[in-house]
């Protein structure tokens, strides 16, 4: 049954400013549409044309048998290679169909088992038309190894254990209010090395439970050559990165999250692919043009990386399965996609400062292709998985990218807040504390496309990187290294650090969006920043790991931070802010330096002055009633100065104040922030 088409109708319902972009946003709906109807009628629907996997690259049949195929159309011979035939270029060659598919079936051995030994190298090696003679790690492969000692090129490996890893914990349902922690499993131990999947599972995951988040982000899990890249240099997008540990290792890591109630996304990169030839799938048949755009078109000019031709058949089938792939093998429930800006505009965001203007989204500067890539990519996944999640990184502010794609969207769940935390590093790197304008805040904060979800954070691993600083660093400095200790004096610098890194957190979390974010580390305010080894310093790991012994030690004031991160987390979960309606922000002073606003029947009041306090302060409240203080970031507990009675209790007088029927008065310290619930 074909697609349904789109009614313009329904596009002018959901924001009447998109009406001069109708023919533009149903001209892209139709190609959408074209691409469904032929996946459903030459492939058997997403179901079918999604499990490439099983057809492409090497796998084995109910008797042992291997089969391999490989898509590379260019090459006049191709054959398979490996240690289990000596690397003998003649004796296992594979034969070609008219679509550019070469394939091989290796029977099992007399013994029963396979032909090719689990763990052992392979290859495949083609003749291209001139004579010369290419040998290639296989695309859909899903083990590479490196072995520096001998070369930093990987090795392609016939992963067949004789065990197979068994899930026993279900997936957790769709988390509502969903708390992201986005990690990085190399960087993941204090240790001076890359951490492991196995000390990721005992010793992180709890971390994270405690915490109060209910979904972890993994990055750099798609196997990359540059540990440095931060895992967006992908090689083999099939294969899990195997400086971590086996498939099995991270298997075992994504059912352990399972079983703790929380939900698993992918940092997926779909945006481009790393250039290397020998280990990558670039000139993967001797062409320039097989997976990616010819030419200028098919290359980043700043990622110094190859671009996907979203328009062909076959790359489609291969980006499309590798979603399928990562949920089936592996249950991940969902994507963060990388760099969906570069795929959606020709200029790739590069040099483009979007105002917000809707003629930047459309006409000529839109890529299509890449466009209704994503909405395949979402529609598919969401079809067969409606309880999967995904999330754009977008810096464009693309209007309906975060509406379902029957009503004229892209597809996505949600969608991450990119201005906010440059909102915040240009407030500590700018203006004077007495200089912060509440009412910017607020809207900087709320500012976001009607109906469409976005996560909402205020450093992610872009402002961990060496060049940028954390929050922490920006408030705190080389103070970090001296005054973090409860044996040495509060100085003014790391007061109002801590008391700013809280409040920040606090107001980010339950005023900028329907989901939170937080990279790892941050929400102790880690000491350092991130460098992965590089030439550059000496190839140290120095910077490349995460300094638990801090958090742990139980003089130093970062577990303040950690405690107040966890309870403002565990309080989401119960009163479910994220999840509900836009706060209602009644006040912003800007003498004050107040702001107040109600969000899922909770009264959050923030005082941002760098001196003043107030006692009485008066602010507006919908609801009548006795109200009590659920948080406080001036706790001892949270590094505060336990100035504020937590056991008193609010009467709302009925009078009107700022908007709301009631009011209650409050005493609010400097750089202190309180949430009230209603009892």
């Amino acid at each position: 049954m074909p697609t349904a088409a789109l009614d313009p109708k329904t596009i002018v319902e959901i924001d009447g400013y998109l009406k001069p972009n109708i023919p533009a946003i149903l001209q892209r709906h139709n190609t959408f549409r074209k691409w469904k109807d032929t996946i459903e009628k030459h492939e058997g629907g997403y179901d079918q044309f999604t499990k490439g996997y099983l057809k492409f690259g090497l796998n084995v049949g109910p008797k042992n048998e291997v089969t391999y195929r490989e898509w590379a159309p260019n090459a006049a011979e191709a054959s398979l290679i490996g240690d289990f035939n000596e690397w003998n270029r003649s004796s296992h060659p594979m034969t070609k169909d008219d679509f550019g598919v070469w394939s091989i079936v290796l029977p099992s051995l007399p013994s029963g088992a396979c032909a090719i030994p689990h763990d052992s190298k392979v290859k495949i090696s083609m003749v291209l038309p001139n004579g010369t003679r290419i040998e290639r790690v296989p695309a859909w492969i899903n083990r590479v190894t490196q072995d520096l000692a001998v070369s930093p090129v990987y090795d392609a490996r016939f992963w067949n254990p004789p065990q197979k890893y068994v899930f026993k914990n279900p997936q957790p349902p769709k988390p509502t209010n969903i708390r992201i922690y986005e990690a990085h499993v190399g960087i993941s131990t204090a240790e001076q090395r890359v951490g492991t999947y196995k000390e990721f599972t005992q010793n992180i995951l709890p971390r994270i439970k405690n915490l109060g988040y209910n979904t972890i982000q993994l990055m750099a899990v798609m196997e990359h050559a540059y540990y440095a890249s931060f895992g967006y240099q992908v090689t083999s997008f099939f294969a899990a990165t195997s400086r971590c540990g086996t498939p099995e290792e991270l298997k075992e890591l994504i059912d352990t999250a399972h079983g703790l109630g929380i939900t698993v996304l992918l940092d997926i990169v779909h945006s481009h692919a790393c250039k290397n030839v020998f280990d990558g799938i670039n000139e993967f048949d001797g062409t320039d043009h097989l997976y990616f755009h010819e030419g200028a078109k098919g290359r980043h000019e700043l990622w110094d990386s190859r671009l996907f031709n979203y328009g062909h058949h076959e790359v489609l089938r291969f980006l499309l399965s590798n979603l399928r792939f990562w949920v089936e093998e592996y249950q991940f429930d969902g994507f963060r996609f990388d760099g969906v800006t570069s795929m959606m505009y020709k200029h790739h965001g590069i040099g483009t400062g979007f105002s917000g203007g809707y003629h930047e989204y459309f006409g000529d500067g839109a890529d299509e292709e890449g466009i209704v890539y994503l909405m395949l990519a979402n529609d598919s996944m969401h079809e067969l998985y409606p309880n999967l999640i995904t999330i754009a990184e977008d810096v464009s502010g693309m209007p309906l990218l975060g509406k379902p794609v029957e009503v004229g969207g892209v597809g996505f769940d949600y969608r991450l807040s990119m201005a906010i935390p440059d909102m915040w590093i240009k407030l500590l790197k700018h203006k004077q504390d007495d200089e912060w304008d509440m009412a910017n805040i607020v809207f900087t904060l709320t500012n976001r496309r009607y109906g469409e979800r976005s996560i909402a954070y205020c450093e992610s691993h872009d402002q961990a990187l060496v060049g940028d600083k954390t929050l922490a660093f920006w408030l705190m400095d080389k103070e970090m290294y001296t005054n973090m200790s409860d044996l040495s004096p509060m100085t003014p610098i790391i007061a109002r650090g801590l008391a700013l890194h809280k409040m920040i957190r606090l107001l980010t979390h339950s005023l900028g969006g329907e989901g939170w974010l937080n990279f790892e580390g941050n929400e102790f305010g880690h000491p350092e920043w991130l460098d992965f080894p590089r030439e550059g310093n000496g190839n140290s790991f120095h910077y490349a790991r995460r300094q638990w012994n801090v958090v742990d030690d139980q003089i130093l004031r970062y577990r303040y931070l950690n405690n107040f991160d966890a309870v403002m987390n565990h309080l989401a979960g119960q009163y479910g802010w994220l999840d509900s309606a836009q706060a209602y922000v009644s006040l912003k002073n800007e003498a004050d330096k107040v702001i107040v606003y109600e969000r899922a029947g909770l009264l959050f009041v923030f005082n941002f002055h760098p001196s003043k306090s107030f006692t009485d302060y008066r602010v507006g409240v919908e609801e009548a009633g006795e109200y009590k203080i659920i948080l406080s970031s001036d706790e001892g507990r949270f590094g505060g100065f336990n100035n504020i009675m937590l056991d008193s209790k609010f009467f709302t007088t009925p009078l009107e104040w700022n908007g709301r029927k009631n009011f209650l008065q409050v005493y609010i310290p400097t750089r202190t922030c309180i949430v009230l619930a209603k009892k």
